[in-house]
């Protein structure tokens, strides 16, 4: 029987060589000599340090531009809210997503059983497995959850006949 997975994955490694351009490029800028931004990650999640809010949208729009030119999709990054930190600095934490979420599970699913698709859905941890008796009926699946323009980037993977 025909299957597919639906996965939500971030790729680590260009996340780093992302976060890594940013700060050389801190480094060079000179509207940045002197000040004490920062970006660094631990895990799943990413700080970004700034000496005020104007620095700190500044590197935001850097990472951003380099996690686009490393092919990451902004989608899977969580922004936090804005902090202060000691003196007038400010920081502000960004979470990686990784997996597909259960609300989002299940809204898929929802969506995927109201086209009356001939597919079963079913969740399996952190991802989802679509599988049907015709490579037809997954395909319209992948097409069916493509349209539905979802902030969460999502990746299909693991086709079977």
């Amino acid at each position: 029987m025909p299957s597919f997975d639906i996965v939500s994955r971030t790729e680590i490694p260009e996340v780093d060589n992302a976060i890594q351009g940013a700060m050389r490029e801190i480094g060079t800028r000179f509207d940045f000599k002197g000040s004490k931004c920062s970006i660094e990650r631990t895990d799943e999640t990413v700080l970004l340090n700034a000496d005020d809010e104007m620095k700190l949208k500044q590197v935001q729009e850097l990472l951003r531009g380099y996690l686009a030119k490393r092919k990451v999709e902004h989608g899977a990054f969580d922004f936090g809210k804005t902090e202060s930190a000691s003196g007038n600095a400010v920081r502000q934490t960004i979470t990686i997503k990784q997996g597909v979420d259960r609300e989002l599970a299940q809204k898929l699913i929802k969506s995927v059983k109201g086209a009356k698709l001939k597919v079963q859905v079913a969740i399996q941890g952190d991802e989802l497995r679509v599988s049907g008796k015709k490579r037809d009926d997954l395909q319209t699946a992948i097409e069916l959850i493509k349209g539905m323009k979802l902030e969460h980037p999502l990746q299909y993977v693991n086709f079977r006949d």
